[in-house]
């Protein structure tokens, strides 16, 4: 807590932008916070543009992307909930339309966030969640008209396990005053929360989608065994790289199934190049490709950096990715369920969504980790039956299941994959809408 004590010492000039990037205004701002020496965070905040609302009368979330590596102000921004997508044409499902939202480019040196040098970047959680405070610190000071906002932390992937910690340490945060803000709860979409459980479950959740034979069973259990023996040793750097060969049997034993929709099929060309370059450009490329393609890159180098006028010369969004990962790479197969845990029982709202065709975080591996939960409340909350939730986008058609006790929930989002807004959009706005409990 000391950073935090000291972040109001920090040179943090927030550097912004005002402009209307989608018809009928929206006003928004963006900026750096310095973190840490060497170490500079980007954010991009998109005030709610709802015409029958001030943005002061609904919540702000902050949305955090995975990899680690992903950037938030990037594919989550124009590839998932922002305003506008990746053509700049305007979205129909933009949560824009029920909140004020805050894409932060986490940890440092992801999209447009950057270091002076590789020393500089995280290694683990507790710093991202540290980093993480004084950027709120910074934020909420220069912004005050959000500190009585209600604000949520939304999350996909990786970045539920960095909005785990970064929750906590929140908390803790707000209840000593060190920073003011209304923080309201934390949403853990498809989140590498447990990274065992979601590779112990690949093996059946495969076999029970006729994905995979019994000998392809057989084998990637096999796989998925070797990446638990490792952790069980505490050789965490080992599991990572296990479980890069435990994807690698995947593919081999589905065709190529796409790690992130079990409906499609990764390029045969990418996995050969894969098994050319070896396990740890298979990693970048299975948790960083798709938060990086070429046509995304081409808008955040081109047009988005000619807008933002404010990103240093030397700075290419995107161009410290892999280094990002890389650091991140002893902490990646370590849990954190413990936080979760923690979350729970000091009465933060805490709610976990899943997409039904994921693989990499697939649900079965979500409920495994949800029902060791030390949380008083489990027992409940195991007993209560779903609740139905229609899809917006088809009449009557069930588009979710949820269940809610006390302060947590779950939400079960039928026919998308890793990047819930991506492919059930619609579903996903209406799920923002039930977790802040707007009508």
């Amino acid at each position: 807590m000391e950073v935090l004590k000291s972040a109001l010492l920090l040179c943090f000039a927030v550097l912004a932008g005002w402009a209307a990037p989608a018809p009928g205004g929206g006003r928004e701002s963006w900026g750096y916070v310095d973190v840490r020496d060497r170490a500079h965070m980007f954010w991009w905040l998109y005030y709610s543009n709802n015409p029958s609302k001030n943005f002061t009368q609904l919540p702000l979330v902050m949305w955090l992307q995975g990899g680690p590596g992903g950037s938030g102000c990037g594919f989550g921004n124009f590839e998932e909930i922002g305003p506008l997508d990746r053509d700049l044409r305007p979205r129909n499902t933009t949560w824009v339309q029920a909140a004020s939202v805050l894409f932060v480019d986490n940890p440092v040196g992801t999209g447009y966030s950057y270091t002076d040098s590789e020393g500089a970047l995280a290694r683990d959680v507790a710093t991202v969640a540290s980093d993480m405070m004084v950027l709120l610190t910074a934020f909420f000071k220069a912004q005050p008209e959000f500190q009585s906002v209600p604000f949520y932390i939304f999350s996909e992937s990786y970045g539920g396990k960095m909005a785990s910690a970064i929750s906590l340490s929140l908390h803790e945060a707000v209840q000593k005053g060190l920073i003011k803000c209304r923080f309201a709860g934390v949403a853990l979409g498809d989140s590498w929360i447990s990274p065992l459980d979601s590779v112990l479950s690949w093996g059946p959740y495969l076999y029970s989608t006729s994905l995979l034979d019994d000998r392809g069973l057989e084998e990637v259990n096999a796989a998925a065994m070797a990446v638990k023996q490792a952790m069980e040793q505490g050789d965490f750097q080992k599991a990572t790289e296990l479980w890069s060969n435990t994807e690698t049997v995947v593919e081999q034993n589905t065709n190529g199934v796409n790690f992130y929709n079990i409906l499609t099929q990764d390029p045969d060309e990418a996995r050969k190049a894969v098994a050319k370059n070896g396990y740890r450009v298979s990693l970048q490329r299975r948790c960083l490709g798709p938060l990086h393609g070429q046509t995304l890159s081409q808008l955040m180098n081109g047009p988005i950096r000619d807008k933002l006028k404010i990103i240093p010369s030397r700075v290419t969004w995107g161009g410290q990715a892999s280094d990002v990962f890389v650091s991140m790479e002893g902490d990646f197969m370590k849990p954190v369920v413990d936080i979760v845990d923690q979350l729970l029982a000091a009465g933060v709202n805490v709610t976990v969504y899943n997409g039904q065709l994921d693989l990499i975080v697939d649900t079965m591996g979500q409920e495994a980790w949800v029902k060791r939960l030390k949380w008083a409340g489990l027992p409940a909350f195991s007993k209560m039956r779903w609740t139905a939730v229609d899809d917006p986008a088809s009449h009557g058609q069930t588009g979710a299941f949820y269940k809610t006790y006390q302060n947590f929930a779950f939400y079960w989002i039928l026919k998308a994959g890793h990047m819930i807004p991506s492919d059930q959009g619609g579903m996903a706005l209406e799920m923002l809408k039930m977790v802040t409990q707007q009508e």
